[in-house]
């Protein structure tokens, strides 16, 4: 078995962020727009390196465990699945910029793809990949598992794809097929596969089907052993692992040091292709609107807001593995090591925070400190005590912390407005909000 290594929240000191990086305390940078951008691209190309390498592992584990399926092979591919979210959680922080992960349009999207919906597209309906068991304790059917042919997923203007075989085409042929909730791939559909579901469908309060604050999904070995569709869920598995690597190797080569024609060299304004290159102002007003809407709209309103206020477990991130905790962590590590100009507890160059001045400086500070204290809760008692599912229920004390911590992250979205502008780029309020955020 893997023992995790789960990153805490970390982060330079400010003194030693300007020290390292030659900043003084005035609004107006002393380094180059090209400075900040180089430490950006560079933690990039660290953190979905490792990204890369842990999806490996994940690969081989899941590899092993299909050659030899027991109890504690099934463990470890999940405790290695758990290790791999630890770095890609932090990528997150590079979605909504316009780059690689996601751009929408241009020869960027183009060139890459817009990954993210593959790899971690959520929340999925699992009904649609294999069975659940409903409110009347039976199994459902109907699913990609089960169905040995064509396969139409249902929604606006699906199309059916042939799972005879059930291979990485097919799957990514498959996932948001007809619509978002129709995954097929990526950590999620991984997750699905080697924990099952983890909800009480006939009441929410009640928990009649997870039996326990610290039990996660319950799949049986047996549905990979002795079930009729054994094979499929290990084709499944092993397609699902492979497309993972195959999608983060090409996400990683963006950011590689060295090629003139990726979106690094882009970014750096060096791509040999000078119509490709883009100017560091825009670069930065991206990054900067960016990491608002990411900590804002995303994380404090889709993965938090939803969740506690609604309350939904189906709307946790990682609702399977009862693994939102690790999440929530993750993905504001990854905003904290943009602003901060850090990964790993190593200063990558200029950090964006070292351009603010005293005051504005020491109110973001501040901010960060009682969310910090709020997401250590969270991950305290998730580990301890009652995972995220519990603790978003309407008579639990830690709702009102979760309630509170989802209204600090989106006033620190707000924030980037503020540190954009100590960095000479001007950005509004509705720059860092998603407009087709959920209303709540």
């Amino acid at each position: 078995m893997i023992k995790q290594t789960k990153i805490m929240i970390t982060g330079l000191s400010l003194a030693a962020i300007m020290a390292l990086s030659g900043c003084t305390n005035t609004t107006t940078p002393k380094n180059s727009e090209a400075n900040m951008i180089t430490a950006y691209a560079n933690i990039a190309h660290a953190n979905y390196n490792d990204a890369l390498n842990d999806a490996k592992k994940l690969q081989l584990a899941i590899d092993a465990f299909i050659a030899n399926p027991t109890n504690d092979t099934m463990q470890n591919a999940k405790d290695v699945w758990l290790e791999s979210r630890e770095s890609y959680g932090q990528t997150e922080i590079f979605r909504l910029s316009n780059g690689p992960i996601d751009a929408e349009e241009g020869w960027v999207a183009e060139q890459y793809g817009a990954l993210e919906g593959q790899l971690n597209a959520w929340p999925l309906d699992e009904n649609m990949i294999d069975y659940t068991i409903n409110a009347k304790g039976a199994k459902t059917s109907g699913n990609i598992i089960d169905t040995k042919g064509s396969f139409n997923p249902g929604g606006e203007e699906s199309s059916a794809v042939d799972i005879f075989t059930i291979t990485v085409d097919a799957i990514t042929d498959l996932n948001e097929n007809g619509g978002d909730a129709n995954v097929a791939s990526g950590y999620h559909a991984i997750e699905f596969l080697l924990w099952g579901q983890d909800q009480d469908y006939s009441n929410f309060l009640k928990d009649g089907i997870t039996k326990g604050a610290l039990t996660a999904g319950q799949r049986p070995l047996s549905d990979f052993i002795e079930d009729s569709n054994a094979d499929r869920r290990k084709a499944y598995l092993q397609a699902a692992s492979q497309k993972i690597v195959n999608d983060l190797t090409v996400i990683a080569k963006a950011w590689e040091k060295g090629d003139s024609t990726n979106y690094r060299a882009a970014i750096l304004n060096k791509n040999s292709d000078a119509s490709k290159n883009i100017a560091a102002k825009d670069a930065y007003k991206d990054i900067f609107a960016g990491m608002g809407v990411f900590i804002k709209s995303e994380l404090a309103n889709e993965r938090i807001a939803v969740a506690v206020l609604t309350p939904s477990e189906e709307d946790e991130h990682s609702c399977f593995s009862d693994n939102t905790h690790r999440d929530i962590v993750t993905n504001y590590q990854g905003f904290k090591n943009i602003l901060m100009g850090t990964y790993n507890g190593v200063a990558y160059g200029t950090a964006p925070i070292a351009a603010m001045n005293d005051a504005d400086k020491a109110e973001i500070l501040k901010l960060m400190a009682k969310i910090e204290t709020k997401i250590e809760s969270i991950d305290m008692i998730a580990k301890t005590n009652r995972h995220f599912d519990y603790q978003i229920r309407p008579n639990d004390p830690q709702a009102k912390v979760i309630v509170h911590l989802k209204n600090d992250l989106r006033k620190l979205g707000d924030k980037m407005v503020t540190v954009a502008a100590a960095n000479g780029i001007n950005l509004t309020i509705d720059e860092v909000t998603d407009a087709d955020e959920t209303k709540l």
